[in-house]
């Protein structure tokens, strides 16, 4: 069976996918070599599904490893944080209005992320890629991104010669040799961290557009789908409850609804989709099917996905920030008391934040071993 892991995006919530798979090296046999064949990510996920697929290990080691990589991890790392930094982002965003919103030397962003390419081109070792191909270890591994100026999503795969790529509406997979840049345009956060150049486009954050966010490990072949989401939406008891509107949306809240929409909700509602269609097709016999021509098959999926609103989490956490940025999120209201802690959540690369959400990935993953021990086992 050729199973596939999806790793969803969303910044510093990525965390809680290390969770997930730390829970899964605990479920399955600790000599497992490598129980997904085919690995997909998008944004951050795709940092996590990178380092997963390019470790040298067994899946224990690999998981270990990039656990180890989120606990060490500092905000610096990440993106350069300071006054001047700041600053900076915001005055070049402003000159941006002074040459018809175009960067004059780079592309525009608020932060400079020239932290994280240090840090993931020491840690994530593309060249084992092949290696871990060659040997039949991996299919393929699959990462996505925006294209800005086509407007399509575009997965760059690298796999078993035998896979082609593919071209559907607004969207298209892309067979290459996967190199740090294709990494760093995936998790680019429109505005916040800049676009990066592939070929002769600039590509921006993979969750943008992505009508589909499970069509690259089908198209990959995939036949059993294991999807980590980074939202409490599909276990959440009363998703429909009025809220008392104590202001009018600040800019942080609509900013964090925004990235929701990015960020989550393709996914959550292409799993639904994938579910119904599941359904339908359960009751056309396997004999009708293949009379008709319908090439259509059931897809045996399993999501895991918060039980407890991130968003909560990050409310409780905006005080670990550095200071430049506690006082660029009150001003944006982008805090638990303006409603936008969601917005907080995507750059909240505090150890504290992380600690709590890898906590929480596990926690959920352990109480569905049981489950998961079957879909395993199917």
């Amino acid at each position: 069976m050729k199973r596939a892991l999806i790793l969803s995006g969303g910044g510093a919530r990525a965390a809680y996918q290390v969770g997930v798979l730390q829970a899964l090296t605990e479920i399955l046999p600790d000599d497992c070599e490598n129980p997904f064949p085919i690995i997909c990510g998008t944004s951050a996920g795709a940092i996590n599904a990178l380092a997963i697929a390019a470790h040298k290990g067994n899946f224990k080691s690999a998981v270990t490893a990039l656990t180890r990589m989120w606990l060490n991890l500092e905000i610096g790392q990440v993106y350069r944080h300071g006054w001047m930094d700041i600053f900076k982002g915001l005055s070049y965003l402003g000159l941006s209005l002074m040459n018809e919103g175009m960067g004059r030397r780079k592309p525009l962003s608020l932060l400079d992320n020239g932290p994280l390419w240090n840090l993931l081109g020491s840690k994530i070792h593309f060249e084992n890629l092949t290696d871990a191909i060659d040997s039949g270890r991996l299919l393929a591994v699959s990462i996505s991104a925006m294209g800005y100026t086509s407007g399509h999503s575009v997965s760059f795969f690298q796999g078993h010669p035998s896979l082609q790529g593919w071209s559907r509406y607004r969207r298209a997979g892309v067979p290459t040799q996967l190199r740090l840049e294709h990494l760093l345009a995936s998790s680019a956060i429109p505005t916040i961290f800049p676009a990066v150049r592939i070929n002769r486009e600039y590509f921006g954050d993979g969750a943008l557009r992505q009508l589909a966010p499970m069509s690259p490990a089908l198209h990959l072949g995939a036949d059993s789908l294991f999807v980590v989401g980074v939202s409490g939406n599909r276990t959440a008891q009363k998703a429909n409850r009025r809220v008392p509107h104590r202001h009018s949306p600040s800019m942080g809240q609509i900013v964090g609804h925004l990235f929701n929409s990015a960020f989550v909700d393709a996914m959550e509602s292409d799993l639904e989709h994938l579910e119904r269609m599941n359904q339908l097709l359960k009751l056309i016999p396997e004999s009708v099917r293949e009379e008709n021509g319908i090439i259509l098959r059931p897809v045996a999926n399993m999501a895991i996905s918060p039980s407890y609103p991130i968003d909560g989490i990050a409310g409780r956490n905006v005080r670990y920030l550095p200071k430049s940025l506690r006082f660029f999120m009150r001003a944006t209201g982008s805090t638990a008391k303006g409603g936008g802690a969601t917005a907080a959540s995507y750059l909240l690369f505090s150890n504290e934040f992380i600690t709590e959400l890898i906590e929480l990935g596990r926690t959920d993953t352990l109480a569905e071993a049981d489950n998961i021990r079957r879909f395993f086992a199917e």
